[in-house]
């Protein structure tokens, strides 16, 4: 997320690729906001009824699934590293903003969490933001050592959990499952697997409920999510964003390398990583999406790929921001919004889904979902760039600048940015 940064300061290509990010991000948290739990990571939880809902699903899993995530991360990074570097040559307290701005970031993510959706993922970048600072004055090599060392360390976190999956599943199958094995079992089959029936059942009547309903079972079981999460994911977002600044540093995502090396590198990354995720796809569903092939799959099978497949996705992001065009110019809109957007999208989604809104939650097939995004992507480009043409950040971002700096910011734009920014 970006708080928002004036106007002739801004770097095209981070905008376009954040307003990517924000919109294909939307493709992979539908389902979240729409259906059970596992439904998310395991097409046949629920919600795939035909060919088209199994066929989205590959795709998904091929192109946006991590990948989404990973752009948010490596943006997240070089946007923190962007404005430490602008406080410093400002002569600015450049720790204090930075602190300041992960101290909000993590109020808001909480809020968000608990109060709107349980798939937030601000407060994990604010906790990872809070060590981010020590790595900015480290180079680009020593940077992406780092990230490299981080993801194997997850790497072998996810096969431990691909493993312990495969070895419980087998011992419920034999009947050799004691209590703790099964319980253990029933944890990643709600999560990865195939849930049995009166626990789907559960989660549509909690989410087809009055807002107090669905609040009660969210405090309950999101309670310890910030750690949970920091612990089990962290040293991939962690890597990611020090990827980002690594990134930042070596020109790729302020859009300085000449067009040759970003082909060269979107040739790289899609050419490696797409086999790989080919074929993790090709083993969930020659498995059936058992619980042991889907932990496998959207875990150990996927890490070592992913980080290349974000650089091809930000490489080609690149190429794009280039090139430019009216379509272009709304997409970086919505990345200047991105934070905005994003917490928008949680309002109008939950607002949708929930029983305290609409109720659709657990109505619509996996592919009906994507009408859904394909509205919300509308009204994303068709806000973003008047808001902007008349105030200088968008709102949340506005909120989080003041609340960081300790003072109001300017929102509005005088005539003249209204003019530069209409033309």
């Amino acid at each position: 997320m970006s708080e928002g940064v004036s106007q002739g300061d801004r770097i095209a290509t981070l905008d376009v690729v954040r307003g990517v990010a924000v919109m294909g991000i939307l493709v992979m948290n539908i389902i979240a906001f729409a259906m059970p739990t596992a439904a998310y990571g395991n097409p046949a939880a629920y919600g795939s009824f035909s060919w088209l809902d199994y066929a989205l699903y590959d795709f998904n899993y091929l192109f946006f699934d991590g990948k989404m995530r990973g752009l948010f991360s490596f943006l997240f990074g070089a946007s923190a590293l962007l404005v430490i570097e602008r406080g410093t040559e400002k002569g600015e307290n450049a720790a204090r903003i930075h602190y300041a701005r992960m101290f909000w970031l993590l109020l808001f993510g909480l809020v968000h969490l608990y109060l709107i959706w349980w798939g937030d993922i601000l407060h994990h970048y604010a906790l990872i933001g809070f060590i981010l600072f020590l790595f900015r004055k480290l180079s680009v090599r020593r940077l992406i050592h780092t990230a490299v060392g981080l993801l194997a360390v997850q790497t072998a976190l996810f096969a431990s959990v691909a493993w312990d999956a495969q070895r419980t599943e087998a011992l419920v199958a034999t009947g050799k499952a004691n209590k703790a094995v099964t319980q253990q079992y029933a944890n990643y089959r709600d999560f990865f697997g195939q849930p049995p029936p009166a626990v789907i059942t559960a989660e549509l009547r909690t989410h087809r409920g009055d807002y107090p309903t669905v609040l009660t079972d969210r405090l309950k079981k999101e309670a310890a999510t910030p750690i949970s999460t920091l612990f089990i994911v962290g040293w991939e977002t962690l890597a990611y964003m020090l990827l980002g600044m690594a990134m930042l540093k070596s020109g790729l995502l302020r859009g300085d390398w000449e067009s040759a090396r970003y082909r060269r590198w979107l040739a790289i990354g899609a050419g490696v990583a797409l086999p790989g995720y080919a074929f993790g796809a090709w083993w969930m569903a020659t498995h059936h999406y058992s619980t042991s092939a889907v932990a496998a799959g959207l875990t150990v099978i996927s890490t070592p790929f992913r980080p290349l497949a974000i650089i091809a996705w930000a490489s080609a992001l690149a190429l794009l921001a280039r090139h430019g065009g009216a379509v272009v110019a709304r997409i970086g809109s919505a990345g200047q919004m991105a934070f905005s957007n994003y917490l928008g999208t949680s309002l109008i989604c939950s607002t949708l889904f929930y029983g305290y809104g609409l109720g659709l939650y657990g109505h619509l097939s996996r592919s009906r979902c994507y009408l859904v995004v394909l509205a919300i992507w509308g009204l994303m480009l068709l806000w973003s760039a008047p808001w902007l043409a008349r105030f200088r950040y968008g709102p949340i971002e506005w909120l989080w600048r003041s609340l960081a700096r300790g003072q109001l910011q300017p929102l509005r734009r005088t005539r003249g940015e209204f003019a530069t920014a209409s033309q």
